[in-house]
C-alpha cells in the first residue's frame, strides 16, 4: 500500500518499493474513482496502447460498466444515444493521435442536443509534442468550441505532491459536473502519459484488481446546483398574460425535459386552454398523458403552404429547441403574436427567426405547476376550434392516402405496430419527416429519440444501439434510412449487445430527400450527384454481424416481419421502397387533402 498524506490506494508497486510505483495507473485510478463517486456508471473504450492506465483503471472499478467499441466514431455515438436516454453522463476512452479525431461528430451532436459526455482523450508527454513522435498530434482543446470545458492535465509523476493528486480529483469531479450541469454538453480531459503504461506484473495484477481499494483524497470535492425557480414577478406576469388572452399556443420542440415535463405542460395547456404543438422529439407528442392533452400533431400536413382557417394566436409560448417542421417554423415566422415567451431552463437561445420577445432561464417544470395553479379562466371556442382542426386533418389524411404501396402508409404500419412501450430511435433526414408528419399522437408509452443538434445522418446505428442498451428490459427500435445505415454499419459490432434492438430500414436506394429540393428538375446530374444509388442489399451486413433478417417490399409483408420482431434477438427488417415514387405520391396525398 502507498501513502500521499491523505491519499491511500492498494496499488502494483514495481519492486515493492513506493518510490517505484507505477504513476500513470495510480492517477488514472484517483480521476475514475472520482468519476464514479460523482455518479459515472459508464465508461465506452476503444481499444490502444496509450490510454493503457486509464482502461486499467475503468476496468478495475468495482461499480463501472465497461462496453469496448473497436471504432472511436461508433464508441463516440454509442455513449451518446447511452446518455440521451440515461441523462447522465458517459465516458469515452481512447488512445492518442487521430483516435479522437473520430469522436468529434458525436461530440458536435452532443454540444447542440445538450448531451452530457466525458471526452477522455489519452496523449503523448509534452516533450513529445510538436516533434514528429509517431501516432502524436495536438490534441489540446482539440474539439474547440463545441465542448463545455477542456483540461490538459500534466504527465504523472512518482515525484508528484499531494497537491498534485488533489488536482486530478477534483478535476475529474469538475469535469463531470460541468458535462451535467444546467447546460449539458461535453468536456475533454486529456491525459499525457509516459511509458510504462502498464503495471510491473501482469499476474498480479489480474489476483488484486478485484479487491482495489477507492482511493481517498480529503477533503473530497461535491458539486451541486440547484434549481432556477421562477421569481414572483415572472409568474405573476405570465399569469396575467394568459388570464388576459384567449387565443395562443405552445410549442414543444425536440429536447424539452423528459420526466414529469410531459404530464405538467399538458395539465398546464389545458388550464391555459393553449394547444400544444408538439415535435415528435419533444416527449410531449407521445405518452399516457397525451389521453387528455390537447396536442396538436398533424401540423406539417395542413400548414403545407396554407394557413389554418382560425385566427391566429396572440400569445406564442415555447419550450425545447426550434421544431424539426419546416412549415411549423415558417408559420411561426409569418403570425404576429404581442408576446412570444421561451423558456428554456439551460438558458440555450433556439430561435433562428430571432423573433422572441422575451427568453426566461428559468426550470420549465417550476414555472408551468406555480402558473397553472394561479390561472383564473376557462378555455375560449378558439381553443376547441383548434383541435377540431386536428381531428379533421387526420380524418381527410386517412380519406384521401393511395391504395398504392409507398414509405408513408409503410411508416404509419410501422407506428401502428411498435409496443405500447418502446425506446423508439428516428434517423434524420427522412425517416425523422415521416415520423414528424405522419405520427399522429398517442397515450403510447413511447420514448422517442434522434440527433437533431446538428441533424447529421452519422452515427444513428450507434445512437440507436447506446439507446438500447440503457434499458435492456424496453423494446427498441431504429427507424433509419439506407444511406444514413450506410454511414454506421461499423456501429453493429454492439448490435449483440442490444439484443431488443430491431432495425428497420427503409431502403429508397439513394438519398430520397433530396427530391424534394430544387435540384431534383436538374435529371442526369442530379440522379448522379445527390441521390447516389449504390444499389446494396443489406441481408449481406445481417450476415456479418449475426442478425437475424427480413426483407419486405409490401405492407401485408412488414406487418408480418414486425408481428414477432418485439424481443426476438437483435435484427433488422429491411423495407424496399421507390424513392421518386415515393416522392410523387407524397406530393399526390398533400394535393388531394387540399381538394377534399
Amino acid at each position: 500500500m502507498g501513502w500521499f498524506g491523505d491519499t491511500n490506494l492498494i496499488f502494483i508497486d514495481y519492486n515493492g518499493g513506493m518510490s517505484e510505483q507505477n504513476p500513470n495507473i495510480y492517477a488514472a485510478t484517483i480521476f475514475v474513482a472520482n468519476l464514479v463517486r460523482s455518479g459515472l456508471k459508464t465508461a465506452v473504450i476503444s481499444p490502444g496502447s496509450r490510454s493503457t492506465p486509464l482502461t486499467l483503471a475503468c476496468e478495475a472499478h468495482p461499480d463501472l460498466e465497461v462496453v469496448l467499441q473497436l471504432d472511436e466514431r461508433s464508441a463516440g455515438f454509442f455513449a451518446l444515444g447511452r446518455a440521451l436516454v440515461t441523462d447522465r453522463p458517459v465516458a469515452l476512452i481512447c488512445t492518442s493521435g487521430t483516435a479522437a479525431a473520430n469522436y468529434f461528430p458525436a461530440i458536435v451532436e452532443a454540444y447542440m442536443s445538450h448531451v452530457p459526455l466525458l471526452v477522455l482523450t489519452s496523449d503523448r508527454p509534452h516533450e513529445l509534442r510538436h516533434s514528429g513522435a509517431n501516432q502524436t498530434i495536438d490534441q489540446v482543446k482539440m474539439f474547440g468550441g463545441h465542448v463545455l470545458d477542456a483540461y490538459d492535465l500534466s504527465v504523472p509523476s512518482a515525484v508528484d505532491t499531494e497537491l498534485v493528486w488533489r488536482n486530478v480529483a477534483t478535476t475529474a469531479v469538475r469535469a463531470y459536473a460541468t458535462a451535467n450541469g444546467v447546460r449539458k454538453g461535453a468536456v475533454q480531459v486529456n491525459f499525457p502519459f509516459r511509458k510504462p503504461l502498464q503495471p510491473a506484473e501482469a499476474a498480479e495484477w489480474l489476483r488484486t484488481r478485484q479487491d482495489r481499494v477507492v482511493p481517498e483524497i480529503r477533503p473530497q470535492t461535491t458539486v451541486a446546483v440547484g434549481s432556477l425557480f421562477p421569481n414572483r414577478e415572472q409568474a405573476e406576469y405570465l399569469t396575467q398574460l394568459i388570464n388576459r388572452n384567449e387565443r395562443g399556443i405552445i410549442v414543444c420542440g425536440p429536447r424539452c425535459p423528459s420526466g414529469d415535463f410531459p404530464a405538467v405542460v399538458s395539465r398546464f395547456a389545458q388550464a391555459c386552454g393553449y394547444p400544444i404543438f408538439a415535435d415528435p422529439i419533444s416527449h410531449v407528442r407521445f405518452g399516457p398523458h397525451a389521453l387528455s392533452a390537447p396536442i396538436i400533431s398533424g401540423y406539417e400536413t395542413w400548414l403545407n403552404g396554407q394557413e389554418p382557417d382560425w385566427e391566429s394566436p396572440d400569445v406564442v409560448i415555447r419550450f425545447g429547441a426550434v421544431p424539426t417542421s419546416k412549415w411549423l417554423n415558417d408559420y411561426l415566422a409569418k403570425i404576429e403574436p404581442h408576446t412570444r415567451l421561451h423558456v428554456r431552463g439551460s438558458g440555450v437561445w433556439a430561435d433562428d427567426s430571432h423573433l422572441t420577445s422575451q427568453f426566461w432561464q428559468v426550470d420549465e417544470l417550476a414555472l408551468c405547476r406555480l402558473v397553472q395553479s394561479m390561472i383564473a379562466r376557462q378555455p375560449a371556442a378558439w381553443f376547441q376550434q383548434t383541435l377540431a382542426w386536428e381531428d379533421r386533418n387526420w380524418e381527410r389524411l386517412t380519406a384521401v392516402m393511395p391504395e398504392q404501396t409507398f414509405d408513408i402508409p409503410l411508416v404509419q404500419t410501422i407506428l401502428d405496430h411498435l409496443p405500447e412501450r418502446v425506446n423508439f430511435f428516428v434517423g434524420n433526414s427522412l425517416p425523422i419527416r415521416h415520423v414528424d408528419q405522419f405520427g399522429r399522437s398517442r397515450a403510447d408509452d413511447w420514448r422517442v429519440y434522434a440527433n437533431r443538434g446538428a441533424s447529421g445522418i452519422d452515427g444513428v446505428v450507434s445512437s440507436a444501439l447506446g439507446m438500447g442498451t440503457a434499458e435492456p428490459d424496453v423494446p427498441a427500435v431504429l427507424l433509419i434510412g439506407d444511406v444514413s445505415f450506410f454511414h454506421d454499419m461499423n456501429g453493429l459490432l454492439l448490435a449483440k449487445e442490444s439484443p431488443n434492438l430491431t432495425i428497420v430500414l427503409l431502403n429508397n436506394d439513394g438519398g430520397g430527400i433530396f427530391n424534394r429540393l430544387p435540384i431534383a428538375q436538374f435529371g442526369e446530374p442530379f440522379e448522379r450527384l445527390f441521390t447516389t444509388q449504390h444499389g446494396l442489399d443489406y441481408r449481406h451486413v445481417a450476415a456479418l454481424y449475426g442478425l437475424r433478417y427480413t426483407a419486405v417490399r409490401t405492407e401485408d409483408e412488414l406487418k408480418q416481419a414486425l408481428s414477432d420482431a418485439w424481443g426476438a434477438g437483435a435484427r433488422i427488417v429491411e423495407v424496399f421502397t421507390d424513392n421518386g415514387v415515393d416522392e410523387g405520391l407524397r406530393r399526390a396525398l398533400i394535393g388531394n387533402w387540399r381538394q377534399v
